[in-house]
């Protein structure tokens, strides 16, 4: 499973981040980073959680 997003939607509120720290990352000029290609299996539900939590619905999962 792999996450994407959509960075015409994304405004870095960092939900996804404080939700999956290990996957997302927001960096000082609050630009998000996806820090792994594939989502570690021990981390999906948080992946999920953090996808269906965004409040601009600009994650998506590609599995």
């Amino acid at each position: 499973m792999r996450v994407a997003v959509d960075r015409d939607l994304c405004e870095a509120n960092g939900v996804c981040a404080g939700l999956a720290p290990e996957v997302f990352d927001l960096d000082d000029e609050d630009y998000l980073h996806i820090l792994v290609s594939e989502v570690p299996p021990g981390r999906a539900g948080a992946v999920r959680s953090a996808v269906a939590s965004c409040p601009k619905q600009a994650l998506r999962l590609e599995e």
